[in-house]
């Protein structure tokens, strides 16, 4: 008995010897929780904060007993340090830039030299924000200070005269709170180790989309998240500079003048008149397909349903199947430079920004690092449009001092959720009484509406840009980056639902996509070659992650990345490829036993 009795006198020891750490460490943690709360409208916060704060609290101060007591001085102050200089940093992005700690936003720190930081908080740092939520941080602070210099020598937390057996019933209390609160905890916690231990940033991203996927409720983990989240780019954006300057190409013919490779956003086939939707989504483009200048391909799937894995395939001379990863090999846009052609990229989504998520940071990290940024465009637009309809003023810019042989990439919003964010109110057509979905909730007709209603407007974004290259020696090839539930079938989600089992239909939903090329009279008359092997091809089976070396026989390069067997277009295309989804299942033998069982 007496030795249970000393077991749970050292389960007190933490209290008795940490006592002002776990006091200050606590109300931190609690004032960060509470009032750092993204999307406070719709956000209840981490219900499980207090308990896993008092986990994460004691478990530090039981290291801490575990110390020499000058070693516990400095680590304590580290801690300290470490606590404090997150929370601030946290508060201030919160208040100032509408976002906690993301590693976007620590990147640009990171490449914020000593002038821009000191303009930086001369701009910034003014007593609107001390006195927001950041001032109960500040008020904590100065009183920890206070206690530290002043206090804790004159009034301490004794315990001599407090009788053992209470110490030791405290100290059970302790216990048994420690282990209960680990209990509850333990998913999150297991959660944010495995969040820890990838490889790679894509594998980052897909285990966020789980629905148990770790909590960051304390800005210390979103700190080591970003700093997390940054080496593991750095360590991909190192072997893509490898590249850089590298013999890449033997000859170009320029075989194209004009390139326009337009990438949409969360774009559903089976949602387009142009494929057979009920609803006349893409009027525009149905009367460039009855005119035979636009050529829709009724077989293409995205290799992913997440859209930074689909760009560093799309980019990438890399497919599903090659040897090493995607960042192993150069990045088309390069080549194309280097063959001489003038790159632009504009972008409606993947520029830095401080609200940035994790998504749109793992699959835009490679675009904006200066040095790749340079190797591969030669313009590039400066801000982000709420409508994509404003990046037609930057195309129209670019356009005025165009050059002879040109790629030009547009990445536009299409139809990212929210749907309705993404067209003018003015521009709204479809309404939910249009539809005659009795299995539908009303608000689920709202969403469904705003999804066409976003298609339509994208129909019009799209048939502006063709419009600007009508007169010219062009083709314009659209592809979205993967497909979108929108209460498709019997089954009322919208969405992607990231399930690790693959079925027909969420193949047929998330993974078929919208592909078409079209074409000027001047280039059909011109390359009429080129047009008789487009409207050969229209019907073969393709995966987006070869579009690469479509584009450069298009451009005529000659390369020694470019693989023949991989161009959609070609004779020697291999229409046997395996088209590996999620790299782990076959499509076409996923659709093929849909069709098995109807």
């Amino acid at each position: 008995m007496k030795k249970i009795s000393i077991i749970f006198q050292w389960a007190f020891r933490p209290v008795k010897e940490c006592a002002s750490f776990i006091v200050f460490m606590y109300v931190l943690g609690i004032i960060c929780s509470q009032a750092l709360v993204p999307n406070a409208s719709h956000y209840k916060g981490y219900a499980l904060a207090p308990v896993e704060l008092f986990f994460d609290v004691y478990l530090l101060a039981i290291i801490l007993c575990l110390l020499p007591k000058k070693l516990r001085l400095w680590v304590k102050r580290v801690i300290y340090f470490i606590a404090y200089f997150s929370a601030i940093v946290d508060f201030y992005c919160f208040i100032k830039l509408g976002s906690t700690i993301t590693p976007t936003m620590l990147l640009l720190l990171i490449e914020t030299n000593s002038r821009e930081v000191q303009e930086f908080f001369t701009s910034y740092l003014s007593l609107d924000v001390i006195f927001s939520s950041m001032g109960w941080v500040i008020i904590l602070l100065i009183l920890h200070i206070i206690w530290a210099r002043f206090l804790s020598h004159r009034i301490s937390f004794s315990f001599s005269k407090t009788p053992t057996w209470y110490m030791g019933l405290f100290g059970l209390l302790l216990f048994i709170a420690f282990i209960l609160s680990g209990i509850a905890v333990f998913k999150n916690k297991t959660a944010f180790i495995r969040l820890m231990t990838f490889d790679n940033i894509g594998e980052v991203e897909h285990e966020l989309t789980r629905e148990d996927k770790a909590i960051l409720y304390q800005p210390v983990y979103r700190l080591a998240f970003s700093i997390y989240a940054n080496s593991l780019a750095e360590k991909q954006i190192r072997k893509l500079t490898k590249n850089i300057n590298k013999h890449m190409v033997d000859s170009c013919s320029f075989k194209s003048d004009n390139i326009v490779l337009i990438i949409g956003e969360s774009y559903n086939r089976h949602h387009a008149s142009l494929y057979g939707y009920e609803k006349n989504t893409t009027p525009r483009q149905n009367e460039r397909f009855l005119r035979g200048e636009l050529i829709p391909f009724s077989d293409v799937i995205a290799p992913w349903n997440l859209t930074s894995f689909v760009f560093k395939l799309m980019f990438s001379t890399y497919v599903v199947g090659d040897k090493g990863e995607w960042c192993d090999y150069p990045l088309f846009p390069e080549i194309f430079r280097q063959a001489g052609y003038h790159v632009t990229f504009l972008t409606n989504q993947f520029l830095p920004k401080a609200k940035e998520a994790v998504y749109d940071f793992s699959g835009g990290f490679f675009l904006n690092n200066p040095k790749l940024n340079h190797a591969m465009f030669d313009e590039r637009n400066p801000l982000l449009h709420p409508f994509d309809e404003n990046l037609l003023a930057d195309l129209d810019t670019i356009l005025k001092t165009k050059k002879d042989r040109n790629l030009i990439i547009l990445h536009l919003l299409g139809q990212h959720v929210d749907y309705q964010s993404r067209y003018p109110k003015s521009r709204k057509h479809f309404t939910p009484e249009g539809y005659f979905r009795p299995d539908l909730r009303a608000k689920d007709l709202r969403v469904l509406s705003s999804y066409d209603n976003a298609t339509l407007y994208n129909d019009s974004i799209v048939d502006a840009i063709i419009t600007r290259f009508e007169d010219d020696d062009a083709l314009v090839i659209y592809v979205p980056d993967h497909g979108e539930e929108c209460f498709d079938g019997d089954l009322r989600f919208y969405g992607r639902m990231h399930s690790a089992e693959i079925t027909p239909h969420l193949a047929k939903n998330e993974f078929d996509i919208p592909f078409w090329v079209w074409c000027s009279h001047e280039y059909m008359v011109k390359h009429l070659n080129v047009y008789s092997d487009i409207l050969v091809s229209k019907d073969r089976p393709f995966m987006t992650d070869a579009l690469p070396f479509m584009l450069l026989d298009l451009a005529g390069i000659s390369s020694p990345y470019y693989r023949d067997e991989l161009n959609l277009i070609s004779p020697n295309y291999n229409y046997k490829r395996p088209r590996i989804i999620k790299e782990t299942v076959d499509y076409d033998k996923v659709m093929a036993k849909d069709d098995d069982e109807e």
